[in-house]
């Protein structure tokens, strides 16, 4: 979500997440992410590196690990069909998320995150699995108009 705040090809989303943060540093709304977050910065070029980076540093976001029981939930939930194997650092991202308790995930990834099926089936698996369910949102779902 972070790439977003710089997306001049897509300004709705752009002006919305931006508006996202600002509410989150008016609020002192905590922000967390995953260390994947972290791995997928540093791959990407110089340029969008750094100002991603800068953002981290303004927004001092929590880095939750990647840890054995992250793996196999996010395991789970390519097993059970939720999350494509292809795409299993979306997987890892929303466990990561129900490991540690978040109370949401919010994402503009439509494909594999924020869509009914995802949300049914994740919540399904972590009923199962005895971990609380997860509210799985866009951006959009969460701002104060």
């Amino acid at each position: 979500m972070l790439n977003f705040v710089f997306a001049d090809d897509e300004q709705a989303r752009r002006d919305i997440t931006r508006k996202l943060f600002k509410e989150f540093e008016n609020k002192g709304t905590n922000i967390y992410i995953s260390s994947i977050v972290i791995t997928e910065i540093d791959n990407a070029p110089e340029e969008i590196k750094n100002r991603l980076m800068d953002l981290i540093r303004k927004y001092k976001p929590t880095v939750l690990p990647v840890d054995d029981e992250t793996k196999d939930l996010a395991d789970k939930y390519v097993s059970e069909g939720v999350i494509p194997s292809k795409y299993i650092a979306d997987a890892l991202h929303i466990a990561v998320a129900s490991i540690n308790n978040m109370d949401a995930i919010i994402s503009w990834n439509f494909r594999h995150i924020v869509k009914l099926k995802t949300k049914v089936e994740v919540n399904g698996v972590n009923k199962l699995l005895g971990y609380k369910e997860v509210e799985i949102c866009s951006p959009e779902e969460v701002i104060e108009l």
